[in-house]
C-alpha cells in the first residue's frame, strides 16, 4: 500500500475506543513507515493555539515576569482550526498579525486582601473560540496586595517548535498478535479532539510526502 491509497481509504482505520480525550485505532495493512509518521505527526505536527508572547504590565508578585510568561504558555488551549491560520500561511504576512491569525488573551486579578490563587477562568480571550481548556489551572498565587495584569497573544504553533504546541500528550504505536497490524493510541491535550488530531495527522502525512516527492522530481530533471 502506498500512502496515497492509505489516505483514500480511511477505512483502514478502525476505532477501538475513544472518548473526549483518548482515541485508540487500528492500523491494518499500513506500512510500518507510514504508521510512524502518523504516531509522530499526531503527537507535535498538527497546529494548535498556545500563548506567544505576554506583555506584563503589573507584577507584583513573587513569580518573576519570565516565569508568569512561562506558566501562561504551558495553559493549553482550545483550538479551531477552521478560522484560524498559521502566522507563516497567513495572508496578513504581518510581524504583529491579524485577526485570521492571532488571539489577544488578557488578566487583571485586580486587589486583593487575602491570599489566594489565580485560575485559567480569569483569561479573558477576545474569541470565545480560542479559551483555557479548564477554567481550574493555576497560575499564580497572590498575596494580599499583590496583583498581576497582563495581555497575552495566542497563536497557532506545532510541537516540534516548541512542546507547548504539542498536539497530544501520548501518542503511541503497539504491535499487536496479528502481523501487519498495530494500535496508534492518541491522548489530546484537549487543544484538540482526538479525532480532528487522527484526521489532521493524517492530511500532513500526506501533505509532507508530497513535499518531499516534489522535492525530489525537482532534483531529478
Amino acid at each position: 500500500m502506498d500512502f496515497e491509497d492509505f489516505h483514500q481509504d480511511l477505512s483502514s482505520l478502525e476505532v477501538i475506543s475513544k472518548d473526549n480525550q483518548k482515541i485508540a485505532l487500528k492500523l491494518k495493512g499500513v506500512p510500518l513507515q507510514y504508521a510512524n509518521a502518523l504516531r509522530r505527526v499526531c503527537l507535535n505536527g498538527v497546529p494548535v493555539f498556545a500563548v506567544d508572547t505576554v506583555d506584563i504590565i503589573e507584577n507584583s508578585s513573587v513569580l518573576p515576569d519570565e516565569g508568569l510568561a512561562h506558566r501562561l504558555g504551558l495553559i493549553p488551549l482550545k483550538t479551531d482550526l477552521s478560522r484560524f491560520n498559521e502566522p507563516s500561511k497567513c495572508e496578513c504576512q504581518s510581524e504583529t498579525g491579524c485577526s485570521n491569525c492571532k488571539v489577544m488573551l488578557v488578566l487583571d486579578s485586580g486587589d486583593s486582601d487575602v491570599t489566594r490563587t489565580v485560575l485559567s477562568n480569569e483569561l479573558s480571550s477576545e474569541d470565545d473560540s480560542i479559551t483555557p481548556i479548564s477554567d481550574k489551572i493555576p497560575i499564580v498565587e497572590l498575596a494580599p496586595g499583590q496583583r498581576i495584569k497582563i495581555e497575552c497573544y495566542a497563536r497557532l504553533g506545532r510541537g516540534t517548535e516548541h512542546a507547548k504546541w504539542n498536539s497530544a500528550n501520548v501518542s503511541m504505536l503497539t504491535e499487536t498478535d496479528k502481523d501487519d497490524e498495530r494500535i496508534l493510541t492518541v491522548e489530546s491535550t484537549g487543544a484538540l479532539n482526538p479525532e480532528q488530531i487522527i484526521l489532521s495527522g493524517v492530511e500532513e502525512v500526506g501533505h509532507r510526502l508530497g513535499e518531499f516527492k516534489d522535492t525530489i522530481n525537482q532534483i531529478s530533471e
